[in-house]
């Protein structure tokens, strides 16, 4: 099992340069940044209920975190968890991607997901109803620019003629694409272009074990191999850890309150605890 931390990186939390040393200290194998450009003033309900979160109104955006991050680590992996891919351009986003990639020699891990809050995407042009599509094409696009010389993307939502754009990923062909989801749409993007997935570790359908086996059943129908699995959320409780171990999931994630350094280290001192346990 292999474990990583997330935290919302805030302009009030601790300093990311910090928090991703300190991170990569304690041998954790990654850490991850989520992110939302802004919040409107009326917006959708929070999904999981009550009142949204105050991290969610102050986020760093994580290409620039992980920038200062990269520059200051040296193994640690760095991952979106996730970046809202509709509410940003199409090749900016493909060139952020494999700049990151480039200066962290390799380091990154591209998670993704179409997003709940319908008002804070359309503020960027994004429909509700047609995100997944746009995502699909988003991503599809960007593969051609990771991976050819002369980049070229026809769709219905993105379209561009060919296009020179450097530097390309070190990884290869490109950053792993995680896509983060449960719903049935998430899983179509999974099986099509996804190369590893961020389920909810809780479901009131079903499961974690029996969702993993729902989704290897399916790749095995299309020919691929099982993907490497995040789960996001992993408890301080061992036994918990090792059932979702047996069910496939290859890494566990912490997350930290967004708070300042001595809240913030208290918390991943006690997640770190509970990974000597599987050392």
């Amino acid at each position: 099992m292999k474990f990583g931390v997330m935290m919302f990186p805030t302009d009030y939390a601790i300093d990311p340069v910090r928090l991703g040393r300190e991170v990569e200290d304690r041998g954790f194998d990654s850490l991850w940044f989520p992110e939302h450009t802004h919040i409107p003033t009326n917006h959708t309900p929070f999904p999981s209920g009550g009142d949204l979160p105050n991290e969610y109104r102050h986020t760093i955006d994580p290409f620039v975190a992980f920038g200062a991050v990269a520059a200051t680590t040296t193994r640690l992996k760095l991952g979106t968890g996730i970046l809202l891919v509709i509410q940003r351009d199409t090749i900016t986003t493909a060139r952020e991607v494999a700049s990151l990639d480039h200066i962290s020699n390799g380091r990154f891990l591209f998670g993704i997901g179409a997003g709940w809050n319908r008002e804070e995407m359309e503020n960027h042009g994004t429909k509700f109803s047609r995100r997944w599509r746009l995502m699909r094409e988003q991503m599809l696009a960007m593969k051609e620019l990771w991976t050819k010389d002369e980049a070229e993307f026809h769709g219905d939502l993105v379209n561009f003629d060919p296009v020179w754009q450097w530097p390309k990923p070190v990884q290869k062909p490109h950053p792993p694409i995680i896509i983060g989801g449960d719903g049935p749409k998430a899983k179509e993007a999974l099986l099509e272009y996804g190369d590893g997935w961020i389920p909810r570790p809780q479901d009131r359908f079903a499961p974690l074990s029996a969702r993993i086996a729902e989704i290897n059943d399916l790749l095995a129908e299309r020919g691929r191999a099982p993907v490497p699995i995040w789960c996001f959320g992993a408890p301080l409780d061992p036994a918990q850890i090792e059932e979702w171990e047996k069910a496939g999931v290859g890494t566990c994630v912490f997350r930290l309150p967004p708070t300042g350094p001595d809240e913030a280290l208290a918390a991943l001192d006690q997640c770190t605890e509970v990974t000597r346990r599987f050392a």
